[in-house]
């Protein structure tokens, strides 16, 4: 049986679809990634599956329970952390994680040994009220109030946004550890780097699916050779490039363009193509593509559909 099924999920609001038909599959105790930039439709999709929003069209199952006729199973079953802190400011850290406990009907003690490792890293702060923690504290405890009732699924959204890189790594490590204790983990993140750290992922723009798949076998799928190029004036290169037609995609990524060529060549070829405007201190090397370049590219064949369709 498959942890969460959605199938054809519609969601619109003012005339546009923040969720578009969206189809797909968790299986049990995998820890699966929506990834995508703000305003892809992360946070609609989770709040329709965690029974807080209803989708126009389309069902959804958590457990073999339907999201909206078996909403009150559902949310025994479910871990939420939304993406913005939610928990209570006024209160410390030991009273945020009491009062969850007692909504669910039990106690710290009774499942001490699944936050165990979490709170063991905030609970010299137990009497320090939430609102005065950290980034990555506030993130702890938001994950041990998520746990406390030791739910079959856990639905984080944008866990790691706007914490520190040392925080977000740990965060990760934590989930690997509640992965082995057979609990499904659906996360989003806006960051692709990531997303090779999840068993599967989805990934999602202006409310579309644009591939569901293992990390490796969507990056793996990139059709092109892809190429790195650089020179002294990297922002003239990147324009020349853009407007030459033997150039398919150039855009920039961090010190490099990354390069695709509309037909078949290697470093010779886009070394010959950037030639043509006379670039100083040119360096090109052939490059393995990135989750973010598959994004880029599945993006683009994504609007080029909608271009032929709107023709």
């Amino acid at each position: 049986m498959h942890s969460v099924t959605v199938k054809n999920i519609t969601k619109t609001y003012n005339g546009v679809k923040a969720v578009d038909d969206v189809s797909f599959e968790i299986n049990k105790g995998e820890l699966f990634g929506l990834i995508g930039p703000d305003g892809a439709g992360k946070t609609s999709l989770f709040r329709i599956l965690t029974t807080l929003l209803l989708a126009d069209s389309g069902t959804a199952n958590v457990e073999g329970h339907d999201v909206v006729k078996e909403y009150q199973i559902i949310r025994n079953k479910v871990g939420y952390m939304p993406g913005k802190f939610s928990l209570y400011q006024d209160l410390t850290v030991a009273e945020n994680l009491n009062f969850f406990a007692s909504i669910f009907g039990t106690s710290i003690e009774e499942n001490y040994d699944l936050i165990k490792d979490i709170y063991e890293q905030i609970k010299p702060f137990s009497q320090r009220r939430a609102g005065k923690l950290s980034g990555g504290m506030k993130q702890k405890l938001a994950l041990c109030c998520a746990l406390i009732h030791k739910p079959e699924v856990l639905f984080l959204d944008e866990p790691t946004t706007g914490v520190d890189v040392v925080s977000r790594k740990e965060f990760w490590e934590m989930l690997k550890k509640l992965k082995n204790q057979n609990i499904t983990i659906l996360v989003s993140t806006p960051y692709m780097d990531e997303a090779k750290l999840c068993d599967r992922i989805a990934l999602i723009q202006d409310g579309k699916i644009m591939s569901v798949d293992q990390p490796e076998t969507i990056v793996n799928s990139f059709p092109k050779a892809l190429f790195g190029a650089k020179s002294k004036n990297l922002y003239k290169l990147l324009e020349n490039l853009r407007t030459d037609s033997d150039i398919e995609t150039c855009y920039a990524f961090g010190e490099y363009l990354h390069v695709t060529l509309s037909g078949e060549g290697n470093e010779q070829t886009v070394k010959d193509i950037a030639a043509r405007y006379h670039p100083e201190e040119l360096e090109i090397i052939p490059i393995m593509p990135t989750i973010e370049d598959s994004f880029i590219r599945l993006m683009q064949d994504q609007k080029s559909k909608i271009t032929s369709y709107g023709n």
